[in-house]
């Protein structure tokens, strides 16, 4: 309930565990603790000035279309649009007085590895590599949610400490308070909607690149997955699905993919699931183009839909339905939702921060509206989204998108980085984007495993269709010409992919080189056996990571955790190295080499990596067992074929002994690993795996205790049975050297070791 009142200088609003003061004289904003009177934050000012907000259009002239082939895909740049003005907004700042340590975290996803942005610039703008989310998350237990549309800047320098909003009808922002980050976080969720819960096998292994050519080259790479038993749940059909010249057509090239349902029907009976490349814009003389321009649904830059008009978006999914929805792929990878990069994705150099902000955000304000300007993709995913769940609601929607905004979490995606280049800054920098996200209110995202982009000079083994090209380009600066050839990049790319096996979705993709797991060498030798054991760790872990998602969904909980989650009052935790996949696993990836530098140039060096274990709680080592008190770094030992991962004391960690799919049928028992030395609880979530009836209460989340004093484990009861259920199940508990096995029968159970 609102409390007001009113004081010689101010107005004063009390809501729970916050009031706001609102100064009279300057309408400045003061938010301050209910408890101990405690400033969380102040205004420093607020600017708002009249900007006309233009229309673009070539009015009743015919369009001149310069048509351009980028590494990004075609694009049109339409040389005679004129800009007309549609009616006055504003441009505006909120500036604020931060705290003299005070942390700003989130922002979305940049390429710069920026995680406190406390001193720097950060533009918020679409962009290949880029996804703005306009809200940031303080240390000081609050989080601010811009209301707009636009393009957008943080400013933290000697100019002041400002959001600046490019255009819009008014200056409007969520204050969100909260003990924890997770309480911020599910204000946010509160606002903007829901994370819905994927289907299960998407947290399984995905395989992609650049790109499958047939269908029969799908169908035999998920063959030999299988026939070397190594888990796999999706493949990836990336794009030129279409005939050649046909750009965005949503139609396949029959030569190459004559029957799409009998390449679907292969990989279902394999238990192997699909993925298929969309894109928002369209080659003229398509028939998806042609219809779309008949119905008067096309952006003005001739090319793209627009996302933003209902029936444009049903006509988009009546288009994907057609022929790829109808013949079984079974999810979409909603490529270049930005959509407009393509000014800058070219030349040799880098341009300067605010230039591409600029150039880009342009392009923008031009064809969808500078109110607008970051809206297309969130508005893309609610078609795909909408229009799916009418069409099979039995079937959940997934969907790997480019770019998003605030409220795309709740449409079935899952956010991937873009096309990043293979280095070993790049992976470290990914790391903190990845944070960055999580404190953005974003829960699943990912990344291309090894990177996009493996070369630099040796334009000849370019992917894309690029190895004709041989001029340099800026995003295209790998650091391994030989890609999968050379030791020092199978290294970095075994690296990314124990790092990547604790992400909300575990992919490989990318272009110049092979990633298949074979592509990196035999059974026996180094490489290939840590891909393998990692791909069997994840899908170990499986019990585990599906409860983390349906608790995103249920508890508005975030899988991949920066510390400041899970230890805000530890500053050696103030990492962005480092983080907790779920509640109980803390996760160091490696992020230098060990054995080969490029070109195969042999290392020798220690193969230790540093991890600083967080105080207030005991570690253990998740592949020894060892024992560690935490507050302290630790050097630990890190083989090619192990990440540095700890397990927290009184943890629960239920464990499959064996799987090659998310949703397989197993008859080995569930191990439930219990680390002793406090007490602990957890919560195991089940479903059905592929539908909706999670949202009406069918589900089990199954309560377990451990009480350390007595050293016994608990289990609550269970309503329902599922496919993978637990319920019926050997179960072995598992606690050090002690171990006991029960069947467990859906009802309460105290086993004691």
């Amino acid at each position: 309930m609102l409390q007001l009142r009113e004081t010689k200088n101010a107005y004063i609003i009390a809501a729970g565990r916050v009031c706001l003061e609102v100064e009279k004289s300057t309408g400045r904003f003061t938010w301050r603790s209910q408890t101990n009177k405690k400033i969380l934050l102040q205004e420093a000012g607020k600017e708002l000035s009249e900007h006309p907000l233009m229309i673009y259009t070539t009015g009743e002239d015919e369009p001149i279309i310069n048509r351009v082939q980028t590494v990004d895909g075609e694009r049109n740049f339409v040389e005679n649009l004129k800009p007309v003005m549609d009616h006055m907004a504003y441009r505006g700042k909120i500036y604020f007085r931060w705290k003299e340590k005070e942390a700003i975290h989130g922002l979305g996803q940049g390429e710069e590895g920026i995680y406190n942005y406390r001193g720097n610039v950060q533009y918020l703008y679409q962009h290949n590599m880029r996804i703005p989310i306009p809200f940031f998350l303080s240390d000081q237990n609050y989080g601010i949610l811009a209301d707009c549309g636009s393009l957008m800047s943080f400013n933290d320098d000697n100019r002041g400490s400002y959001l600046y909003f490019d255009t819009a009808e008014q200056i409007d922002y969520y204050f969100i308070a909260g003990k924890t980050a997770d309480e911020i976080i599910g204000g946010y969720r509160t606002l903007t909607g829901k994370a819905a819960l994927l289907p299960k096998w998407a947290y399984g292994y995905v395989q992609s690149k650049e790109a499958y050519r047939t269908q029969e080259e799908l169908v035999k790479v998920a063959e030999e997955y299988r026939k070397r038993r190594i888990g796999l749940d999706c493949v990836v059909q990336d794009w030129n699905t279409w005939e050649d010249g046909a750009w965005g057509n949503k139609i396949v090239d029959k030569k190459r993919y004559p029957n799409l349902t009998e390449m679907n029907q292969k990989l279902h009976d394999m238990h192997v699931h699909s993925m298929v490349s969309v894109w928002p814009n369209m080659n003229a003389g398509t028939d998806n183009y042609e219809e779309m321009q008949a119905a008067g649904y096309l952006l003005n830059d001739y090319a793209t839909y627009d996302a933003f008009d209902e029936g444009a978006r049903e006509l988009y999914w009546k288009q994907a339905e057609k022929e790829l929805f109808s013949g079984g792929f079974d999810s979409w990878w909603c490529d270049s939702t930005e959509p407009f990069s393509g000014p800058d994705w070219n030349g040799e150099f880098l341009r300067e921060p605010w230039e591409r902000f600029c150039l880009v955000g342009n392009e923008h304000n031009k064809f969808l509206r500078a109110d607008r300007a970051n809206l297309y993709a969130a508005a893309h995913a609610k078609g795909i989204y909408e229009n799916q769940r009418k069409a099979a609601p039995k079937k959940r929607v997934l969907n790997l998108t480019r770019a998003g905004y605030a409220s795309i979490q709740k449409y079935g995606t899952m956010l991937w980085s873009g096309d990043i280049k293979a280095s070993w800054k790049t992976l470290k920098c990914q790391i903190t984007e990845g944070l960055n996200m999580a404190l953005s209110g974003m829960p699943y995202w990912t990344l291309d495993i090894g990177a996009f982009f493996t070369v630099n000079e040796k334009w000849q083994n370019r992917g894309c269709g690029c190895n004709k090209d041989s001029s340099p380009k800026w995003f295209w600066r790998g650091d391994y010409e030989e890609g999968v050839h050379d030791y020092g990049y199978r290294e970095l790319y075994v690296r990314w992919f124990e790092f990547a096996a604790f992400l909300p979705m575990f992919r490989s993709h990318g272009t110049d080189t092979p990633r298949e797991v074979w592509n990196f060498g035999n059974p026996g030798e180094m490489f290939y056996d840590a891909l393998v054991s990692t791909i069997q760790l994840r899908y170990r872990l499986m019990p585990y990571i599906y409860s983390m998602a349906g608790k995103v969904w249920l508890k508005d909980d975030t899988m991949m955790r920066p510390l400041l989650f899970d230890f805000p009052n530890d500053a050696g935790a103030a990492l962005d190295s480092e983080y907790m996949f779920g509640e109980s696993l803390l996760i160091c990836p490696v992020t230098e080499p060990m054995y080969y530098e490029r070109e195969s140039r042999k290392l020798e060096k220690d193969k230790t990596w540093n991890c600083y274990l967080p105080g207030g709680t005991y570690w253990y080592d998740f592949h020894t067992g060892k024992y560690y008190e935490g507050g302290r770094n630790v050097d630990i030992q890190a083989e090619i074929d192990r990440i540095p991962v700890f397990v927290r004391a009184g943890a629960i960690i239920p464990m499959e002994q064996q799987l090659q799919y998310a949703q397989e049928t197993v008859d080995t028992a569930l191990e439930i690993h219990i680390y002793p030395g406090c007490a602990g609880k957890y919560e195991l979530y089940e479903d059905a795996g592929d539908d909706y009836e999670y949202e009406a209460g069918y589900y089990n989340l199954i309560s377990m205790s451990w009480d350390d004093e007595k050293q016994e484990l608990a289990v609550g009861s269970s309503a329902y049975g599922f496919r993978q259920s637990i319920r019926g199940r050997k179960c072995i508990a598992i606690a050090g050297e002690k171990r006991k096995e029960f069947v467990y029968q859906g009802e309460e159970v105290r086993i004691c070791l």
